[in-house]
Formats: C-alpha cells, structure tokens, sequence
C-alpha cells in the first residue's frame, strides 16, 4: 500500500510545508498550520470539459442578465435589482445574526413566486425538524421547497442532478466536505474544492446559489480569500446580534453597486425590511440634548441621516481616553488636535466618548464638521439645533472642505423639511438658492462656534 504524503497548509493564506512549525514563513500568523493527508489520486478536481474555440468580441452573442426579484426590496436593492440566473453568491456575518433566518424568509418568497421552479435548501447543521420548525415560525409554506441535511457533496451533487433545482442553499460551506480529500471539515482544502466544483456545476446548469460562510474571530470570511475571488457575490451581514437592527452590505458584486445598504429589523417572526432608515437612526431623540449633531452620508443610491453623539467628561487622571463606535479613534484624535489648534480650546486632558447611533460605521471623512459640533456641544453643554445637518471634511490647516453628491443630499433634506444646512464655502455658493434649505459656507472650521 501506497504511503500517503503529509503536508501542512497554513489556514490562513494556504502555504504548504512538510514540517510543522508555530509560525506561518508566509503570512507570520501563528498556530495556522494544520496536517493533511495529500492523496495524489484523490488530489484531482473535477473540471467542466469545453469544446469551443477562441471567438472575437464580434462572434460572441451577448444576452442581457434577467433579474429575478426575491421579495425583499432592501435584498435585491444589495443585489444590484435582483437575483441572476446563475450566480454563485457568499453570505456571511456573526453566528446567529440571522444568515438563515434571511435565507429560509428569501427561499418562501422564491417558492411563493415561481412555484413551478424547485428550490433545494442543504444544511450540515440544523436537522429537518429544526429548519421545519423555523420555516412554519416565518410563515413558509411552499410545496416545491426541498430540505436536506447532509455534509457529504457527492451526495448532495447526486440530488442536485436528480431534482434539477433553479435555487439552492449551501448552509455552510464549511461543514460541506469532499469525501475524497482526507482534511477535516472547514479546512482550506476541503473549502476550495467543494466551492470549485459547486461553482462548475451551477455555472453549467444555470443555477443560481447562495452559500453561507462562516467568519473569523477577525471579522473576514472564513477559508481562503480564493473563495470570495470564486463568486460572484459576497455579502456581509452585519449588526449586533443582541440588538434588533441588521445591516446587508455587499463587499463584491459582478452584477451591481457594492455601495448599497439593506437595512433589516429582527422581529418575532422573522426579518422585516426597514424601508425608512433614516427614520429608524433619528428616532427617540431628547429634546434640548447637548452632544448630538446630524450628517447625511450615501450609501450607493441611498440617503441616510446619522445622528452622531458625543459626551466629553473631565478626566481626573491627566490622560484623556478616546472611545469610539463607528468611527475611526484615529480620526477623532485628528479633530481634537485641530480644535485645540485653531479654536483655541484646551480639550485634550478630557475623556471623549463618540457613537454613531443606529450602529453604522462612518468611513469617508463627509462628517468631519458633524463630529466637531457634537464634541463643541457637548463641551459647551449647549444643544444643537435638530434640524441643522452637518456636512464637509476638515482638513488639518483647519479649513472646511466640500464633499461629493451634494445635490442627491440637498433633494433628500428638502425632502425632509431639514431648515439649514452647514457646509464648505464653495458647496455654498454653488448650490445657494437652487433649494428651499438655507445653506451656509463656512471656510474655516473655527467659524463653526458661532452655530452652537
């Protein structure tokens, strides 16, 4: 008998080594190396045979990607319009944040709208009983919905080809395993070729897929970064799971935006779409509190209006601590030291503690004057008008730059009946009078204490 090579694979960034050692020499991340059995006549992976020949732009028939619509606007807003006919998307977010609660919800509506088309939902971790009993907890009921529970893929490509499904559910990845690879579950090995064939064959049968991925204690899907290099598709749930808001973000998307956002809301009875978010982030608001300012930020064709909070406390140590939600601690150090320098006020022996509600994460500098009136408001103990909204980055000399998609902004807060705006100099005269919102320039970020 034939003695099998052992090698170790880096579950990091998939180096190979004959010898173990604590650290990876490629990526210098430790305790990644895991054994595996390399079987030469195992090794081989299934491949999609083609008979065609090169062809010129010219000879190529194009065909326009139809949408197929999932019943969850916020869903096929992330999409891109809607599902297409076969894509191969990743799912992945924090355990229980409601992966497949979202997917069993998008497979009803699916079954509900085409009931002539099979929907084939797999799952290596929850019995029938328990996807039954989530299922009926959603109000699914479809005739052409078919559970499975199996981890085994040549058993589950074997139904796939028998039932011949339009949709599928791959719930996860990670417990799906190749019976002919030795590596355990989960390992990068068994991730690549079980998604390297499962992308074949829908590929070749038009079927359109969606996998879930689990994540790392890092925040990135777990396996190798070939996996979302494979798809078409990767998806980002993310939200505190002990809260009731979900947010849906696309990471990558052949199809559409990747800066769009699905906003959710985790009820009794499964997922709803929040359709109003700007609603949700404003809500339950004190009147006359210090420390609050909003700004308007776009995510891919949406306007949302934040609210940031700021709270500066006296310290009694003498080292100021910084806390952030959102934002970037960073970046909230680079606006204190341009208070400090160009408003004239000692601050930085103060605790500051900055939250951005609703749990978004603020990343372009659009907000940058937002921040530095809800800390001056906060400091000051003096509340901020609500319907002023903040907008326009602070450089470090101090001066108050614009910022992009002015005009979607200003119809959105006309919209909303928002009264004033603060914002650049030049955004200012640009746009003053071409909406019914007073618009103020300001040039310096100093001028800024005379509005708080």
């Amino acid at each position: 008998m034939k003695k099998k090579k052992k090698v170790y694979i880096c579950q990091n960034c998939s180096f190979q080594t004959p010898m173990w050692t604590g650290q990876c020499p490629e990526c210098k991340e430790w305790n990644t190396l895991e054994e595996t059995l390399l079987d030469k006549k195992a090794a081989k992976i299934s491949t999609v045979s083609c008979d065609e020949e090169p062809k010129t732009l010219d000879e190529i028939s194009l065909k326009e990607n139809l949408r197929f619509p999932t019943g969850m606007r916020e869903f096929d807003r992330v999409l891109g319009g809607g599902l297409v006919q076969g894509s191969l998307i990743l799912i992945g977010g924090e355990p229980g944040i409601g992966k497949s609660t979202l997917l069993t919800k998008i497979m009803g509506n699916i079954c509900k709208n085409a009931p002539e088309e099979k929907v084939f939902y797999v799952s290596g971790e929850e019995s029938l009983g328990q996807i039954g009993t989530r299922a009926k907890r959603l109000n699914v009921k479809s005739k052409n919905l078919y559970l499975y529970h199996e981890t085994n893929w040549q058993k589950i490509k074997t139904n796939i080809q028998r039932m011949k499904p339009k949709f599928i559910v791959i719930d996860s990845i990670q417990t799906t395993i190749s019976p002919d690879l030795t590596s355990p579950p989960g390992t990068i090995s068994q991730i690549r070729d079980v998604t390297y064939e499962l992308m074949n064959h829908i590929k070749a049968h038009d079927i359109t897929c969606f996998i879930i991925g689990h994540i790392t204690k890092e925040g990135s899907i777990a396996g190798p970064k070939i996996l979302e290099h494979m798809v078409d598709t990767v998806i980002y749930f993310e939200g505190d799971q002990f809260g009731h808001y979900r947010l849906l973000r696309a990471i990558k998307n052949r199809f559409g935006n990747t800066n769009e956002v699905g906003v959710f809301e985790m009820t009794g009875s499964g997922l709803s779409e929040v359709l109003n978010p700007s609603q949700y982030f404003l809500e339950e608001q004190l009147e006359n509190s210090y420390g609050r300012s909003l700004t308007c930020m776009v995510e891919g064709t949406r306007t949302l209006f934040v609210e940031i909070q700021a709270l500066v406390a006296d310290n009694k140590f003498g080292n100021g601590r910084r806390t952030t939600q959102g934002i970037d601690s960073n970046r909230l150090s680079m606006l204190i030291a341009v208070i400090e320098k160009y408003f004239g006020i000692s601050i930085g022996d103060q605790d500051f503690y900055l939250n951005v509600v609703g749990g978004l994460k603020l990343v372009a500098r659009d907000s940058d004057l937002s921040l530095i009136a809800s800390i001056l408001s906060s400091f000051k103990s003096k509340p901020i008008d609500p319907s002023i909204v903040f907008l326009g980055e602070v450089g470090l000399t101090g001066e108050v730059r614009s910022v992009g998609q002015m005009e979607i902004r200003l119809k959105e807060m006309e919209q909303l009946h928002y009264r004033k705006l603060i914002t650049s100099q030049k955004a200012a005269k640009e746009y003053n009078g071409k909406f019914d919102i007073e618009i103020v320039g300001l040039k310096k970020a100093n001028d800024l204490v005379d509005y708080i």
